[in-house]
């Protein structure tokens, strides 16, 4: 295992929990603020555009085929604490009846906002976190579940057409999935679990299908490929330029770079600033890596010590 430590510097500060950064050409980057409840962009001179409230607790974001942004969003399933200027996790009060989570899409042209999904199968969404285009343009996306004081709803994985015609829930139940990834080729899906801290692959056998004995597929069909221990707990990620998964660590923050072989072939992992690491994503210059630091409220950026990875679109 490297340990390393990067020149970071500060792109953005003042954002109210930002996750799911996107990096646009233009240089800009978007990410979802959950405690705000939005979608903005950050200039590259760090100017902060808050471009459309989508309610609830956008949590991850991605752009999909149709140029449009992909939302997942938890429906305020997670509460926060401020205090000193930081943001903390708190368990959320109760939703209302009926309240779920959802996958919404944002035209950046108009801002307008839609709701694409809140259910599968009739049952409701409870808590989209994260999310990933493929080459086709449909998307994964995993569901954390809810946390309550005294239970755990468990969540799984979600597979869906952009347009609104199909959702499939492909796996399930996971100790709460966060982090969702492709690998370069489209064959692997990733996914990380908070609470156990283990990052686990499933074969891709077809769109919306993983290899498994069962349908839905279960962590049982998966190959592990980092179980670090040591109080580890992981949230969203991003695949680089050589098929590395890059995890965003939260507790004693990090980005932990897991190899696509698994961790005893190799684990890089890069110090951050920050106990609410939450997530990365790479510049269109494949060397830059964004990260939201999120109790702190800030998007910072480094230089990735790979080629940084491509999005679908």
């Amino acid at each position: 295992m490297r340990e390393l430590s990067p020149d970071i510097r500060v792109v953005a500060g003042g954002l109210r929990f930002p996750e799911g950064p996107v990096a646009l050409p233009d240089g800009s980057v978007l990410v979802v603020e959950i405690a705000g409840g939005t979608l903005t962009r950050v200039a590259p001179d760090g100017t902060v555009d808050r471009i459309v409230d989508v309610g609830g607790g956008p949590n991850g974001a991605a752009i999909g085929a149709d140029g449009a942004v992909y939302i997942a969003n938890n429906g305020r399933a997670i509460g926060f604490r401020e205090r000193d200027g930081m943001f903390r996790p708190d368990y959320a009060p109760d939703r209302p009846p009926g309240t779920s989570g959802s996958l919404q899409r944002v035209d950046l042209g108009s801002g307008a906002v839609e709701t694409v999904y809140e259910a599968c199968d009739g049952r409701p969404l409870l808590a989209p976190n994260d999310l990933v285009v493929a080459a086709d343009g449909s998307i994964w996306f995993t569901d954390l579940g809810l946390v309550r004081p005294r239970s755990i709803e468990r969540g799984g994985v979600y597979w869906c057409r952009p347009d609104g015609s199909e959702i499939r829930e492909v796996i399930h139940p996971l100790d709460q999935p966060n982090g969702i990834g492709l690998s370069p080729d489209g064959r692997r899906l990733y996914v990380a679990e908070t609470t156990t801290g283990r990052l686990w692959a499933w074969d891709v056998a077809a769109p919306g299908e993983v290899a498994g004995r069962r349908r839905p597929a279960t962590a049982a069909d998966a190959t592990l490929l980092a179980d670090p221990g040591r109080l580890t707990r992981f949230d969203s990620l991003a695949v680089d330029g050589e098929g590395w998964i890059c995890v965003a660590r939260i507790g004693a923050g990090a980005i932990v770079a897991v190899a696509p072989g698994g961790q005893p072939d190799g684990m890089d992992v890069v110090a951050t600033p920050d106990p609410y690491t939450t997530n990365i994503c790479f510049g269109p210059d494949r060397r830059t890596a964004f990260v939201t630091l999120s109790s702190t409220g800030r998007l910072v950026s480094f230089e990735w010590h790979r080629p940084g990875g491509a999005t679908a679109f």
